[in-house]
């Protein structure tokens, strides 16, 4: 079998593994989120994640949305010993008990947080709090030049474990903040980091 071509120097890094992660990076990473809802699926998302290849959990999403509950964190801060027995059978999704139960003690202090604060608006600008209140855009050259742990993404992992959130280290934390667009890590070549710089320009929270 003839080796798979080299990836292109100017590709952004991370997202060749499968069908799932290229378009999870040509419609989903970096766009800058306005809806909690949808931060909160990316940091179940990335509890998931921890310590395993993103393609690994993409390829399983939708069978993570219907094992928990459309990523409803109301719904999953009750998720009970029973439901935790039943996602453990479930072979469509990565079975780690750590996780999952981790997955339930993130949503209860996603509530917390969100009802310390005011609601889903408030939530949204404590997290862009970290990156100065709005996107923050880079203008990478070169996959190399893409950090994977960076000053955002410690602050975030500190004072989210402060928070009682679990599985949200500097490394994730930072992932988190890549995902949903708080920070625009698409390489300058990427017709992708001028979509989600256009999408930033057009940001607003309520």
């Amino acid at each position: 079998m003839a080796p798979l071509p080299a990836p292109s120097p100017l590709a952004c890094p991370g997202f060749d593994h499968d069908a799932h992660t290229r378009a999870f990076h040509d419609h989903e990473w970096g766009e800058p989120v306005i809806e909690a809802i949808i931060l909160f699926e990316y940091l179940v998302l990335q509890t998931f994640q921890a310590g395993l290849p993103r393609d690994w959990v993409l390829k399983r999403r939708e069978a993570f949305r219907e094992a928990l509950h459309n990523f409803d964190p109301v719904r999953l801060a009750r998720f009970d010993e029973d439901e935790v027995a039943e996602f453990l059978l479930n072979p469509g999704v990565l079975r780690n008990r750590r996780k999952a139960e981790t997955t339930r003690q993130n949503a209860q202090a996603w509530l917390r947080l969100r009802a310390e604060l005011g609601g889903d608006a408030a939530l949204l600008r404590w997290f862009y709090a970290f990156v100065g209140g709005r996107p923050h855009r880079n203008h990478w050259t070169l996959p190399a030049e893409v950090p994977a742990i960076a000053p955002a993404g410690d602050a975030l992992s500190r004072e989210l474990k402060r928070r009682g959130f679990g599985l949200l280290g500097p490394f994730g934390s930072y992932q988190l903040l890549q995902t949903a667009g708080l920070v625009n890590d698409h390489l300058i070549s990427c017709p992708r980091h001028a979509d989600c710089a256009r999408l930033a320009d057009e940001w607003t929270l309520n």
